[in-house]
């Protein structure tokens, strides 16, 4: 089976579906950050205070090379990944790249919940947060477009809705037109 890339920003939903996902369909699940910090031996917040950004990406890169020669492996994107050097090209011409589309509001509402507090987002006021999560998808958005599919992803918030979500996404898997290319899922 080809790779399978989830990309989306943070909270939509990548890991979670992710994981459950590969569970379905006996492939192996890999974060891509908790890659990095499995490698390095440091979080991705502490290599980006060491190395700045411009120094994670690089690994990012590299890291995402490395994950992307596997076999039978979904694989959860950071949320900038698709955005940096030739990254979404890349896993659209190794495996099948799927964009999990959330709503500001929902990405705001899992943010504000979130048991971890993301480095970027950590301290921000509700009004803060959403005008940051605004600005960040109209940057990024571009780049989460060109995915080979497109999944929203608001909504998914209960365990039943995960689990069908995660049914979609083994569905097409499964399909024997699975990375030919659709609208949305």
């Amino acid at each position: 089976m080809k790779p399978l890339f989830l990309v989306g920003y943070m909270a939509a939903g990548k890991t979670t579906l992710g994981r459950r996902a590969a569970q379905l369909l006996n492939v192996e699940f890999i974060d891509l950050d908790a890659y990095i910090e499995s490698r390095y031996r440091k979080r991705v917040s502490d290599l980006f205070a060491e190395r700045g950004e411009e120094g994670f990406r690089d690994i990012e890169r590299r890291m995402l090379h490395e994950v992307a020669e596997f076999d039978n492996v979904l694989v959860a994107t950071g949320g900038g990944t698709p955005c940096f050097f030739d990254n979404m090209e890349y896993m659209r011409h190794r495996g099948v790249t799927i964009y999990l589309a959330a709503s500001v509001q929902t990405l705001c509402r899992r943010l504000s919940h979130a048991k971890v507090k993301r480095p970027l987002v950590a301290g921000k006021t509700p009004e803060e947060l959403y005008e940051y999560i605004t600005e960040m998808l109209n940057r990024r958005e571009s780049y989460y477009r060109q995915a080979d599919y497109r999944f929203d992803a608001d909504g998914y918030e209960s365990l039943d809705s995960v689990d069908e979500a995660v049914y979609r996404l083994a569905v097409l898997m499964q399909n024997p037109a699975y990375g030919d290319g659709a609208d949305e899922i």
